[in-house]
């Protein structure tokens, strides 16, 4: 498992405009400085935190899924971050993980936010994504999913983890982001693990202001990186000799409660 070099893309989305989105994240993927090999971006990214899927959704045929195909292949990079995808009769808030060749992951939205009604408008995943690169094991979730700890938690599959890093994108609000800061850092601390949070930043269209605070911590809970309100361009490398270093000295997964989830 070598280092793995990661990029967090923390922007102010335009709302309901995909077209425009796609035009700003050319932008903040081009001024990447340096070799990264996953660029992160948040929940729902072309788009903003909208409950009209019926006029923004696309199929996975559609632009979005097809411009995250050629960044990928143009800048030898997989390119991660949620879309709303239309699926048969359903719409999803869908995670892709998009690789260089063009092979891709989903991962559909377990945890739907009945507070802004996401629950009227899309349907629930019921799969976990354990995207794999470079040795390392990655959860890939998506924004409400952080505040349910049994479908993140980590468990010893054959000796080892099930997962090394929990990426989480986001279209959190402010008015809650004491809950979002102190979440990462559990999920990080409970699962011996690298946590990635990656926020918006601005107001929605609903006049809902977001102040980002993107996330890295370490499987301490140490936080590596932080940015508050502002958007931002940051590249991290991931080391291997800090998660190893945690699990041997204080061995405390293998002490978990056995469970399964139905």
């Amino acid at each position: 498992m070598a280092d793995l070099s990661v990029t967090l893309l923390q922007a102010n989305l335009i709302w309901e405009n995909i077209d425009a989105n796609l035009r700003l994240f050319d932008e903040k993927i081009n001024a990447i400085q340096g070799r990264t090999e996953v660029v992160i971006l948040p929940e729902m990214f072309s788009t903003g935190f909208s409950m009209r899927p019926e006029h923004l959704a696309q199929t996975m045929d559609g632009s979005a899924v097809k411009w995250m195909e050629q960044r990928a292949k143009e800048k030898n990079v997989i390119i991660t971050g949620s879309l709303i995808i239309k699926d048969g009769d359903n719409y999803m808030n869908r995670l892709i993980w998009m690789q260089p060749n063009g092979v891709y992951g989903i991962y559909d939205k377990r945890h739907l936010f009945g507070y802004a009604g996401e629950d009227n408008h899309y349907h629930a995943g019921d799969k976990r994504l354990i995207a794999q690169v470079k040795g390392w094991k990655i959860n890939l979730a998506v924004c409400y999913d952080l505040r349910f700890p049994v479908w993140a938690r980590n468990v010893m599959q054959d000796g080892a983890p099930a997962y090394d890093v929990l990426i989480n994108v986001a279209n959190w609000p402010e008015r809650r982001n004491v809950a979002w800061k102190t979440l990462l850092q559990a999920r990080a601390i409970e699962n011996q693990c690298y946590v990635i949070g990656v926020n918006r930043v601005g107001n929605d269209g609903n006049n809902i202001y977001h102040s980002g605070d993107s996330r890295i911590i370490d499987p301490m809970g140490e936080i590596l990186y932080e940015k508050a309100h502002d958007e931002d361009v940051f590249t991290y490398t991931l080391t291997r000799e800090r998660l190893e270093a945690v699990r041997k000295n204080i061995p405390f997964l293998k002490d978990a409660d056995k469970f399964q989830v139905l």
